[in-house]
């Protein structure tokens, strides 16, 4: 180990400018070493989680349940019931005897109570080690309760993160395919891989009502079981978390013919970007006149409002640390608009392609990381000095440890930060973070005092 970092993850790490580009990247964590990433059924759990009107049950110990609304903040503009947090709560009797009879007693319960519109059930590592029969309690239930009842065999110890997607987009698929389709616009999408977090999506909704485009489904922000169930009749899909909901995409376009784009709406460059992708693929003179006309109006407000934080914020350097990739193409962006300079940006899931995108995007210098750890993250803050430190709940704690100031651009956040609205929110945050007069009083190297 040198500086903090494992000799095993040298290869997962490049320094832009230094060699010619070639890393490493979605493999199997480091065993023994404490990384950023979250498991199979986190990843599970955070994709499907924001389906507002079914029910979410864990099978598995009461623990495995943590991850609540009050920290994954999805918001709904109709039910909640995504916000309790239902467990089978196993016991050591379960382990050795079987939980099956637990769970379907707890699914007729639940779906007595709160008659959701289907039921999801997150199978937890334990449930995979005493080889429970999820698929054929699911069945059961679903025959006598008349409602899709559908297994996520998402056990933690199988993978990591990335296969917690997969088991999501595959229990959504299964629910594709269903509903009537009858009145579906031809010019018409599916948002994939955005959570409204702090009402976003309502936000990039309003961008494709003012185009002349009917959405068809949130998937799966405020998302619904019944629009999922008739997901498969929209001309569209539009991903903009890639790593969580691409191989939704990519199943319904083998199946149902449905073609689909990639789109960001972080950062003035993409979120244009995005819109005016989205005009192209309907081919379509006077939706793209609209969209010009809603890019004009919107930038018309917000660059006005931006050269404030960009005169105090040049030259500042900034780090980014997040679940996607892609979400980081457009902060590199963003942090350019304002003046900044990304130092370190990396990953838990980021694909080859992913980096050697980002890779082309930053400056000579840049640190690109996949699969990291808290070591390897504060020796990076401390080598480049940075202003801010961008990430999510787990990376917060590194940031303050060090006195650096820190962005939340997770599921965390209460802030919006996307479209054009977003960016001048993420201005405003960063600004505020960055100049603070805090870190005047605490240490930033080494206990080496700031002022």
């Amino acid at each position: 180990m040198k500086s903090g970092i494992f000799e095993e993850l040298q290869d997962q790490i490049h320094r832009k400018g230094e060699a010619p580009f070639a890393m490493e990247c979605d493999k199997e964590s480091l065993a023994g070493a404490v990384s950023q990433r979250a498991c199979v059924f986190c990843g599970s759990r955070v994709v499907l989680y924001p389906i507002a009107d079914a029910l979410h049950l864990v099978h598995g110990p009461i623990g495995c349940a943590a991850y609540t609304w009050d920290i994954r903040g999805a918001l709904s503009s109709g039910p909640e019931l995504h916000r309790l947090s239902f467990s089978t709560d196993l016991q050591e009797l379960d382990v050795i005897f079987g939980g099956e009879n637990k769970l379907y007693r707890a699914l007729i319960e639940l779906i007595d109570r709160h008659h959701p519109k289907a039921a999801f059930v997150y199978s937890t590592c334990i449930v995979g080690i005493i080889g429970d029969d999820l698929e054929s309690v699911c069945k059961k239930v679903s025959a006598e309760k008349g409602i899709p009842v559908l297994p996520v065999q998402s056990e933690g110890f199988k993978g990591n993160k990335r296969a917690g997607y997969n088991a999501a987009c595959q229990a959504m698929f299964n629910l594709t395919g269903m509903g009537d389709t009858t009145g579906i616009s031809k010019k018409s999408l599916n948002i994939l891989g955005d959570f409204n977090l702090a009402g976003e999506i309502w936000i990039i909704r309003d961008y494709f009502k003012r185009m002349g485009i009917e959405v068809v489904a949130n998937i799966t922000g405020d998302g619904r079981v019944g629009d999922l169930q008739r997901a498969h009749g929209a001309a569209l899909n539009v991903v903009q978390c890639s790593g969580s909901t691409m191989d939704l995409a990519k199943l319904m376009e083998e199946k149902y013919g449905i073609p689909h784009l990639r789109v960001s709406y972080f950062g003035v460059e993409d979120m244009a970007e995005s819109l005016y992708d989205v005009a192209r693929f309907f081919d379509d003179p006077e939706m793209m006149e609209r969209t010009k006309e809603l890019v004009r109006e919107e930038l018309s407000v917000l660059l006005p409002q931006l050269r404030e934080y960009q005169q105090a914020l040049f030259g500042k350097k900034a780090a980014i640390y997040v679940g996607g990739a892609f979400k980081a193409f457009s902060l590199v962006k963003a942090f350019r608009l304002l003046g900044m300079k990304v130092v370190m940006v990396g990953s838990q899931t980021g694909t080859q392609e992913d980096y050697q995108e980002l890779h082309d995007i930053t400056d000579d210098g840049t640190i690109i990381v996949d699969d990291s750890n808290p070591l390897e993250l504060s020796s990076f803050l401390k080598e480049q000095d940075v202003d801010i430190f961008v990430g999510g709940v787990k990376e917060r704690p590194i940031a303050y440890k060090l006195g650096v100031g820190f962005c939340d651009h997770n599921h965390e956040r209460k802030e919006a930060l996307e479209g054009f609205v977003g960016m001048l929110n993420f201005a405003r945050e960063v600004y505020n973070t960055v100049m603070s007069p805090v870190w005047r009083f605490v240490p930033r190297k080494a206990g080496v005092s700031n002022q």
